[in-house]
């Protein structure tokens, strides 16, 4: 047998309802309220009754009611979830939030507006810490941003002061090298030319990722018209000047245009036989082959040596990471970062394979772009 609905008390309802209820006369003046509401602001209904429901809102909420509430009940007869602040007998402020609507006759004369209202403290104060976090998140993000971007522009601006010097240092010692020099001065020459070329290249990685962390990336100048060959053999040659007493070969098969910056394919080049070099068995050789097939050119740069352990290999081409080297090894730690954005930028891929017989960098790119 099932239970019976018991019978509801209607005045009761409407006096201890969870919510504030409001008649308004069509002058904004009370009609009626319930107890609840009375409750909350702390003063008897009866002394209430008759006067502007104004007076018990706060400086805001006769705004918001005169401006928003009002005009819309005008427009369309009714409006939901207004936030108000009521007025309380000691001064406080009561957050509410309030559903309005008129009450017409017959003829469509306005009789009264009916105003339910619901105590909106927590939500109101949620709403405020969203406020504040979101303004607080916004704030320091700026700040670190600021931050970020001084600190990446003064990291350029500091390589791109050092050129110059740079610059000089090596004319002048291309200059000596033409002069009688003993066999020491000669020597001395060399090896102020080999600090100078490492120089330079450090300096070129740190513009290259200051310029990418602070949003522009790599800039890329393509042409398929300029054979990419005596890019590749400029450099080889270059780190063999570098690197006297290391055996490079190099075989290059480029038979296809390839739409590349080949300035920064030389960079790339440039980077990874330096790092064989710098990792490499000194007494094995370091091989670098290049070719195209059908529709892709393909770099390769190998030499002998110590593998690369596996959880090194998964961050070879994070900046700054170095893995184990020797100390008379020099670097950022930059040099393969760089390598793997000019990858990128060319919309191509870096592969690395490690093992007992070499450790072999593979680059490959589409012949032409997009």
């Amino acid at each position: 047998m099932s239970d019976s609905l018991p019978a509801e008390d209607l005045a009761d309802l409407y006096e201890n309802a969870p919510c504030g209820y409001v008649s308004l006369t069509p002058g904004g003046r009370i009609a009626r309220l319930n107890a609840t509401l009375a409750g909350w602001l702390g003063r008897p209904a009866a002394e209430m009754l008759d006067r502007p429901f104004n007076h018990y809102l706060s400086f805001g909420g006769r705004i918001a009611f005169e401006t928003h509430l009002a005009p819309l009940l005008r427009l369309q007869g009714h409006v939901g979830e207004i936030a108000l602040d009521l007025l309380v007998a000691d001064g406080t402020k009561i957050p509410v939030i309030a559903n309005a609507a008129e009450k017409r006759g017959a003829d469509g004369r306005h009789l009264l507006t009916r105003l339910t209202m619901f105590k909106a403290v927590d939500r109101r104060a949620y709403e405020r810490e969203l406020v504040a976090a979101r303004t607080r998140a916004e704030h320091e993000a700026l700040a670190e941003h600021e931050i970020s971007v001084l600190r990446e522009q003064f990291i350029a601006v500091l390589g791109h002061d050092l050129r110059n010097p740079l610059a000089a240092l090596a004319a002048g010692a291309r200059m000596l090298e033409q002069e009688k020099l003993s066999e020491r001065g000669s020597i001395v020459i060399g090896e102020m030319m080999r600090s100078v070329t490492r120089a330079t290249a450090l300096i070129d990685n740190v513009l290259d990722f200051a310029r990418g962390r602070l949003g522009g990336g790599l800039t890329l100048d393509r042409d398929d018209r300029a054979p990419l060959t005596p890019v590749l053999e400029q450099i080889v040659s270059e780190v063999r000047a570098v690197a006297p007493d290391r055996a490079i070969l190099a075989d290059f098969a480029i038979a296809k245009p390839v739409n590349c910056d080949r300035a920064r394919i030389g960079q790339l080049a440039g980077n990874l036989i330096s790092n064989a070099v710098t990792h490499g068995a000194p007494g094995l050789p370091i091989e670098v082959k290049a070719w195209t097939d059908e529709d892709s050119f393909v770099l390769s740069v190998s030499n002998g040596g110590i593998p690369i352990p596996a959880e090194a290999r998964a961050r070879l081409f994070h900046p700054f990471f170095r893995g184990a080297v020797r100390r008379s090894q020099h670097g950022l730690g930059l040099g393969l970062f760089i390598v793997s954005e000019i990858a990128k930028a060319h919309g191509g891929r870096m592969d690395v394979i490690s093992n007992e017989s070499e450790t072999r960098f593979l680059f490959s790119m589409p012949l032409r772009s997009g």
